[in-house]
Order: C-alpha cells, then structure tokens, then sequence
C-alpha cells in the first residue's frame, strides 16, 4: 500500500467517524463542529483525485462562509435542547423511515454507479491537451462547462443560497423578552419635553416663631 491509498483511507475513516458524529452529538454547536471536520476530510480526498479547484472550493465556500453563518444561526437562536429531545421516540418512526428510504435511494445510486459500462467519453479539451501535450487545467475547464452547458442549475443554487442567507437573517429577527433592544430612529425623535417634566411647587413658607410665655408664669427647662 502506498502513501496515497493511506491517506484515502486514513481521510475516509475520519470523514465517516465525523459524519456520524454531526447526526449523535447532543450539543448542536458540537455537530456544527464535526461537520466542518467532515468537510475538511472530503477536500482531502478531493485533493488526492487532483480535483484542486473543489477541495478549495469547499474549504472557502462551506467551511470559511456557510458553517461560520450556522454556528451563528445556532449560538443566536438559543435553542432549548431539552425540550426538543422530550419527543424524540415519538417521532422516531417516522424519522427512521425516511432515513431508511434515503439510504436505500443513495445505495441505488452507488451501485449503479460502480457496475461495468462502457468507457466514459472524454472532455474535449482532455483530448485536445492530450494530443497537443500541453498540460491540462481542471480549473479551466470547469469553469467553462459551469458557464456554458451547466448555467441554468448554477443559477438556481445561487437563487436557492440566496433564499438560505434572507432565512437565517430573518430567525435573527424576533423578539426576545430578555433582550434590551432600543430602536435608534426612536432615540433621535425624542424631545426634551418627553424625558423632562418641569413641576410647580409653592415658595417655602418661613418657620413660625415659638409662641413667647406670658408675664408671671415660671416655666422649666430641662437640662
């Protein structure tokens, strides 16, 4: 086995331990976590089958933007854990059937894909490189077939990311009863006569003299 067969499978086993990490670990901001970990491994196995420009791709697009947006989306929602998981078995079955039906799916899709057929047809510019000896650019041509033949699904990925961003911003939203928010376009409109209140009073009376005892009546004091 050589160093290459090694690191696939060494990217493999911590790719499968991190993806079943994302769907036990209680805590969401832990899950958030052991996903980016997950990507992290695909964009190695990426780099093995020399798909650079992917690899890249996932490590700025997914790790440095989209993960970064749900651990926020997750620390500000302030999600009761505890209260989610009071009905966990209740919905157990209906969750472990979808989950058995997508596996079923993506196990059609897997073998099919690894039955013997017939050589796949190469890329014009692979043989036109090919021939010419130059050295050929996954990069290039990637771009070329996203922006010509595959334009329409990039554009609705965009419109569909775009739907993600406005949906996260929009649960950040709401109210919350500990939160001491103030408007700032309230602030400017105050006047000095909402926060001030000038009240009347009347002048301080003088205090009234001691009434004076009258003439031949002793009266004691104490010391």
């Amino acid at each position: 086995m050589d160093v290459r067969t090694g690191l696939f499978y060494l990217f493999s086993v911590v790719l499968l331990f991190a993806a079943f990490r994302v769907i036990t670990a209680r805590n969401p901001v832990y899950a958030a976590l052991y996903l980016v970990l997950t990507f992290f491994q695909a964009a190695g196995i990426w780099m093995l089958l020399k798909a650079e420009f992917l690899a890249i791709s996932l490590v700025l697009v997914y790790v440095g933007a989209v993960m970064v947006l749900f651990l926020f989306v997750v620390m500000m929602l302030d999600i009761d854990v505890e209260k989610l998981r009071q009905g966990f078995w209740k919905h157990f079955p209906l969750a472990a059937t979808i989950g058995a039906l997508i596996a079923l799916e993506m196990a059609a899709v897997l073998m099919g894909g690894f039955r013997p057929a017939e050589e796949p047809r190469a890329l014009p510019g692979v043989a036109q490189a090919a021939q010419a000896g130059v050295q050929y650019s996954n990069t290039k041509e990637l771009g070329r077939l996203l922006y010509t033949e595959y334009l329409f699904p990039l554009e609705i990925a965009a419109v569909l990311l775009l739907v993600a961003i406005v949906a996260a911003i929009a649960l950040t939203l709401r109210q919350r009863k500990d939160s001491k928010h103030i408007d700032p376009s309230l602030q400017v409109r105050v006047k000095a006569s909402d926060r001030l209140q000038v009240v009347k009073l009347p002048p301080t009376l003088p205090v009234p003299p001691a009434p004076t005892a009258p003439a031949g009546v002793v009266t004691e004091t104490k010391a």
